[in-house]
């Protein structure tokens, strides 16, 4: 039985996400398991998910996933390469993984390759950096660079999933893995675009949720269920500025140094940050007043939450050193306790077992917890913005 990993957000669980899911297990057979690394309750653009992710686990594995394994904090916001670092890692760590399938414009896994093996070249870095004294940004530079070691445009790199496909296969190489990547075409809505028919994409689905509007429709019968449950109960959607007085109140008693030490951080990017974050009123209004046409916005994003959340240069360096898990079905159970006499990394399961991990992974779990708390407190429901929430969850276990 081939066993593969999907790196996801699943913010929220759609019909696109399903369809990745039941086409990855065509290819390589319908017994075929399913582990899906999932970020927490902080996603790569710098935001607050809109869901729980013990309830997005829930809707995973309700939605054809096995067994759902959470992406640590520093690794879930980091740029796309961290991400993908991370994530791969975890995935590679298990021991029982043979494929690894993402999404894609592409649909391409060879040209994907190529370009991943490009982006590894010796030569790249020089390039880079010389195109960079012109004052574009670092994507724009790495996409020039790339394309005149290539010798042709490369189109590829300038699509959100081939993106993400190729820096998953970049990790692959960098970590020697064995693990062969697959790729869905993606269907339906691009990423960050409206429409999509029966496909939406996450992002217009988070737009709808933050406008009122219901988005079961689109979404498998079992999830809609999960999050209805979660709405009802007042746990999200968490959207917007849901988070802006919390976060601002944290921005506006840090010290000067803690900007300029964030990830980033450099290039006079974290005293901007910090001169926004002490007169602007919200996290929106903080990042136009210390954007330049040189930076992202999602790395200012990502730079205010790694401030919010006490994540300094060097938290996502390597990979995580722990697996947890989030939610898992029967046939996830089994995948786990393969893993458990395979893994070259601990296995989290329950709060208890934080116990028994090294510092240094403690203190992963700690600053993953206390994000956790300050993400409740943007429910509606005041009762459940109980903290240590953490250290009392449990995987959710579907049968």
């Amino acid at each position: 039985m081939n066993i593969f990993g999907i790196i996801s957000e699943y913010n929220p669980f759609h019909m696109g996400h399903k369809h990745h899911i039941d086409q990855s297990r065509a290819l390589l057979g319908e017994d075929s398991g399913v582990i899906c690394v999932m970020s927490g309750n902080f996603v790569q653009r710098g935001e607050p998910a809109a869901f729980t992710k013990n309830a997005r686990a829930e809707c995973a594995v309700r939605g054809g996933a096995d067994l759902v394994l959470e992406l640590p904090l520093p690794w879930a916001i980091s740029s796309a390469e961290g991400f993908a670092r991370g994530a791969v890692g975890i995935l590679a760590s298990c021991g029982v993984v043979s494929h690894i399938s993402f999404g894609s414009e592409s649909g391409n896994v060879e040209v994907l390759d190529d370009i991943a093996k490009l982006l590894l070249t010796p030569e790249l870095d020089a390039i880079i950096k010389d195109t960079l004294s012109s004052g574009i940004s670092y994507a724009a530079a790495r996409q020039i660079a790339a394309e005149k070691l290539a010798g042709r445009p490369l189109p590829e790199m300038k699509s959100p999933n081939n993106i993400l496909g190729i820096e998953y296969i970049k990790a692959l190489y960098d970590q020697r893995s064995a693990i062969k990547p697959i790729t869905v075409s993606r269907i339906g809505a691009g990423h960050d675009q409206s429409g999509g028919g029966d496909y939406p994409s996450a992002s217009e689905l988070r737009k709808r949720l933050g406008r009122g509007e219901s988005v079961l429709a689109n979404m498998p019968a079992e999830c809609a269920g999960v999050l209805e449950r979660e709405m009802h109960h007042g746990r999200g959607p968490v959207m917007g500025g849901a988070l802006d007085i919390a976060i601002i109140s944290r921005l506006r008693m840090l010290p000067q140094e803690v900007y300029e030490a964030l990830p980033d951080g450099g290039e006079g990017l974290g005293l901007r940050l910090f001169r926004a974050a002490k007169t602007e009123v919200s996290v929106d209004a903080v990042i136009a007043a210390a954007a330049t046409k040189r930076y992202a916005l999602s790395r200012l994003r990502r730079m205010i939450m790694c401030a919010a959340l006490g994540i300094g240069t060097g938290a996502g360096e390597g990979i995580p050193p722990y697996i947890r898990v989030l939610a898992a079905n029967e046939k996830g159970c089994a995948i786990l306790k393969k893993m458990k006499e395979r893994a070259s990394l601990p296995i989290i399961t329950k709060p208890a077992e934080i116990n028994s991990l090294d510092a240094e992974a403690k203190a992963y779990f700690a600053l993953e917890s206390a994000a956790t708390d300050l993400f409740a407190l943007g429910f509606s429901a005041r009762e459940e913005r109980k903290g240590d929430r953490d250290y009392r969850m449990s995987p959710i276990i579907i049968k």
